[in-house]
């Protein structure tokens, strides 16, 4: 059986550090499971059970319970669904899904019926943004508003363009030195602040245990896209050196019917949301 992971022991220690970020959620969760014709996919359940339900994506070889640890902003409002992505680090299959094609969006549209909703809003970033983008073009009719941030899927950096964290990633790998890995991730941070324990963490045991997956969601049809009249909030990172903010934005309001935009100002990849831009995301998902 193929695996996604370098062995057994790298397996425990990711899933360990999976149950220790969930122990800090501070709020009551259960783990679920849904069947999916790609796989068993799991799912962590919290929030506010009266809430507005609402289906979240981790980024790119991350997972859910630490996605989750920086979504609390959301937690009061909303019927928390944080699923696993399947064929990534976490607790579901770990059946591998081409970034270039739409399987992803077809899953993510199985996961919504297989929790027993006709429709669900959808909040993610990174590569989970690529998903949703994906999840958009194929399954829109399940789809009742939507929050992308920081995705891929819209309008994607030339690779050529991040050679600069190559380097360092090298002499990551040859070394084993942390500092080598956080000059591979400073050109997402901008600001070393901005590499949070967490991030590091989980980034390390990714990338020491995981056979990692460096394709990201391939940008989606502009014809696809445009079937989805969901109301959409696009927020891009003006230094995003992966998916740079005014290109995604740009491109987002001509193939997204119903959109809104949201330029993070000054800031890459990785970093800290406003108060007022969490407040922002909660009134955006909970407009009528």
């Amino acid at each position: 059986m193929k695996t996604i992971y370098k062995s057994e022991e790298g397996k425990r220690k990711i899933l360990d550090l999976y149950d220790e970020q969930l122990k800090r959620l501070e709020v009551p969760y259960k783990d679920i499971y849904v069947e999916t014709s790609y796989g068993n996919t799991h799912l962590i359940e919290t929030g506010s059970p009266d809430g507005e339900p609402l289906l979240v994506f981790h980024g790119g070889n991350a997972t859910t319970a630490y996605n989750l640890l920086a979504c609390d902003f959301l937690f009061k409002g909303f019927h928390i669904y944080g699923v696993d992505t399947i064929g990534h680090p976490g607790k579901s299959a770990e059946t591998s899904l081409s970034a270039f094609n739409y399987d992803y969006g077809k899953w993510a549209g199985e996961v919504i019926s297989a929790l027993g909703y006709d429709r669900m809003s959808l909040f993610g970033g990174s590569f989970g943004g690529g998903i949703i983008a994906k999840t958009m073009c194929e399954v829109p009719e399940k789809i009742k508003r939507v929050v992308i941030y920081i995705p891929s899927g819209i309008r994607n950096a030339f690779q050529i363009k991040n050679a600069q964290m190559l380097f360092p990633m090298i002499m990551y790998s040859i070394t084993g030195r942390d500092s080598w890995l956080k000059k591979t991730m400073m050109p997402m941070a901008i600001e070393e602040e901005n590499i949070t324990d967490d991030i590091f963490q989980t980034a390390k045991l990714s990338i020491d245990h995981v056979k990692v997956k460096t394709a990201m969601p391939t940008n989606v049809s502009a014809a696809k896209m445009r079937r989805c009249q969901a109301p959409t909030l696009i927020m891009g990172a003006e230094k995003d050196c992966l998916f740079p903010g005014p290109k995604v934005i740009a491109r987002a309001k001509k193939i997204i019917p119903n959109n809104t935009t949201y330029l993070i100002k000054g800031r890459g990849h990785m970093h800290y949301l406003t108060e007022e831009e969490k407040n922002m995301i909660v009134r955006f998902l909970l407009e009528d």
